[in-house]
């Protein structure tokens, strides 16, 4: 896709977004050199310093390396990007992108019993409580917006699993995969209600977390999460062929 001029000046989200999209789409491939500031800022219509600042996050998350007294250049982001970009690719000019939807639903299905096992291994006494009253939350939900506010009930319950896992990076992992999620989770609301809907698999992961079984927590986290993830994954492999462009014969 050619750059384009940003209708809003001096915004550098806008600026990042329109390289980010030329990086992650191959337009600027890994070691060639980036347009100047100066370039940049004509092309896209606006300053120099909304160029510079939207450069200088994109260096932050190793999209970009800057060479002393040399060229800046573009960096293969699948090699040095980290979990912060992930919002930024699943959802592009206002479109998700399958692939990286899938991505995330992959991750969330090996994650997602690991985490529980863990839970179950180092939760408190408040533990199941404490899951047990967002299961209720879950469950009476009712109304037109029922499934968006299942959902939130059910980012509220892994946020209490996470905290329970008691593992940094995990942590990290879920704040990175939530941020991806959010924005686009209006648009998910009909896909994931099966999942946010299976009250009584909560249930019994909930128990199986606060009696300290991680053996049951994990294959319980996994009832939970597979049967969804397998419809959705097939939903969006479905959607990805549809964007494919077919051959004329």
């Amino acid at each position: 896709m050619p750059l384009q001029p940003v209708t809003r000046r001096s915004v550098p989200d806008e600026v990042f977004d329109q390289v980010l999209a030329e990086v992650v789409d191959g337009a600027l491939e890994p070691g060639e050199p980036l347009p100047s500031e100066r370039r940049l800022a004509e092309v896209l219509g606006v300053s120099r310093p909304a160029v510079r600042e939207a450069l200088q996050r994109m260096t932050q998350t190793r999209l970009l390396e800057v060479r002393h007294g040399g060229a800046t250049t573009v960096r293969d982001f699948r090699r040095y990007a980290g979990l912060d970009l992930l919002p930024r690719l699943l959802v592009r000019s206002g479109t998700l992108d399958v692939t990286v939807a899938r991505s995330v639903l992959e991750a969330r299905l090996v994650v997602g019993p690991g985490v529980a096992a863990l839970a179950a291994q180092r939760g408190g006494a408040d533990l199941e409580a404490n899951l047990g009253a967002t299961v209720e939350a879950l469950a009476g939900a009712t109304g037109p917006d029922a499934d968006v506010e299942r959902q939130l009930h059910a980012l509220a319950y892994w946020d209490a699993v996470v905290d329970a896992a008691d593992s940094l990076v995990f942590r990290l992992m879920f704040n990175s995969l939530r941020a991806a999620y959010e924005p686009a989770l209006e648009a998910l609301a009909p896909l994931m209600a099966e999942e946010v809907s299976q009250v009584g698999a909560y249930r019994v992961l909930t128990a199986a977390i606060g009696g300290g079984d991680p053996d049951t927590a994990r294959a319980a986290a996994d009832r939970v999460l597979r049967p969804a993830t397998t419809s959705i994954l097939a939903t969006l492999e479905s959607l990805a062929r549809e964007d494919q462009p077919q051959e004329e014969s």
